[in-house]
């Protein structure tokens, strides 16, 4: 039986090749290339952006101590993810680097999921997560508009909070705030 060629791991030369309107991440070793989210992708990334970041990154109304960003790349390892949210408490993260990328990994993530990525994002990207101590992380369908929480308990997810629709909710690490999501949601119509 003949030995198939090993495939040469992706590096960080492939991600800068890359055209610009997609979004290119490592994941032990393999390159995945996504497009540009989609408008219901897109809505829900800022709006839940904009409900957190005041209340949690700037301490408007709430108690402050992170750093939330959008679609941060994050080096781990050989590793190169961008989640559509990240956030990193201040205590562990005083300043935010300068560059084009962190070495630290998030106290928490949030991926919006679509078609194109809910499979990696579920199936790879949580399994590194875990791997790298992330403490929670937020699964968003705006599809199927559902949030599912997770908290990482002795190096495994729990899920500590699914919800839907239009409920509100507390979810953590942010629990200090009640979460509408049907804010999130682009109407059907």
């Amino acid at each position: 039986m003949e030995a198939s060629a090993a495939r040469k791991p992706a590096t960080y030369e492939d991600i800068l090749a890359l055209p610009p309107e997609v979004t290119g991440q490592i994941v032990d070793g393999e390159l995945y290339v996504s497009p540009r989210p989609a408008g219901d992708h897109a809505v829900t990334t800022s709006t839940l952006g904009g409900e957190l970041i005041p209340t949690f990154g700037r301490g408007r109304g709430g108690p402050g101590g992170w750093w939330i960003v959008d679609e941060p790349e994050i080096h781990l390892g050989r590793n190169i993810l961008v989640p559509d949210l990240a956030g990193w408490r201040r205590a562990r993260l005083p300043v935010y680097p300068r560059g084009p990328f962190v070495t630290l990994a998030p106290d928490w993530v949030c991926e919006v999921l679509s078609p194109s990525t809910a499979r990696l994002d579920r199936l790879k990207k949580l399994a590194v997560y875990a791997r790298e101590g992330v403490s929670h992380v937020w699964l968003v369908d705006p599809v199927l508009e559902t949030l599912e929480v997770f908290r990482l308990h002795e190096g495994r997810w729990l899920i500590v909070l699914t919800a839907e629709g239009e409920e509100t909710v507390r979810a953590e690490p942010f629990d200090a705030i009640e979460l509408e999501l049907g804010a999130l949601w682009i109407p059907k119509g």
